[in-house]
C-alpha cells in the first residue's frame, strides 16, 4: 500500500477526495445551513444573483432541515439535487458551504457537526439560516426580502 492510501485509509470520508464518497458520505457533508433553499433573485440586466431570506417552502424555518427531503424533486421540480459534477457550475453557492470547501481541496469549517458531533456550534455562530427566514408560503414579493448581506 502506498503512503497516500494509507493515509486514505486512515482519514476521515471528509478529507478524502469527493469523487471517492459514497452516497450516504456525499450526504453526510451537507453542514445543514439551509443557505440553498434561500431563494435568489437575478438581475435581467446584469445577471447578478442576489440572496434573499425567503426559503423553499419545504423548508423548515425553525430548524432549517427539508420537511421532506427524499420527495423534495418531486414537489419542487427545480429544487437543485448537488452532486460533484455540477459543483463548478453553481456560483451562488455560500463560500462556506462544506460541498464547495471541499470541492477546493479545504477543510470542513470547524463548526460543522462532522467536527463537532453536534449543530450547536453551526447555530451559536450563526451558520444557519434557522429562525433568520421566512417561508414563501408566506413571504409575498422576492424583491421585498432582498439581503444586502447574505445569512
Amino acid at each position: 500500500m502506498t503512503g497516500s492510501e494509507l493515509q486514505n485509509k486512515e482519514s476521515p470520508f471528509w478529507e478524502q477526495p469527493l469523487e471517492s464518497l459514497d452516497r450516504a458520505q456525499w450526504e453526510a457533508l451537507c453542514d445543514g445551513c439551509g443557505k440553498c433553499c434561500l431563494h435568489k433573485v437575478e438581475d435581467a440586466d446584469s445577471g447578478d444573483i442576489y440572496p434573499t431570506n425567503v426559503a423553499c417552502r419545504l423548508l423548515d424555518v425553525t430548524s432549517a432541515r427539508c420537511s421532506d427531503y427524499r420527495h423534495r424533486k418531486a414537489k419542487v421540480p427545480d429544487c437543485l439535487q448537488l452532486t460533484p459534477s455540477k459543483l463548478a457550475d453553481i456560483s451562488w453557492l455560500p463560500s462556506t458551504c462544506t460541498y464547495v470547501l471541499r470541492s477546493q481541496n479545504k477543510p470542513i469549517p470547524d463548526w460543522h457537526y462532522l467536527k463537532t458531533g453536534s449543530d450547536e456550534a453551526m447555530l451559536i455562530g450563526g451558520h444557519s439560516v434557522a429562525g433568520r427566514c421566512v417561508s414563501e408560503d408566506f413571504a409575498g414579493p422576492l424583491e421585498h426580502h432582498i439581503m444586502e448581506t447574505p445569512l
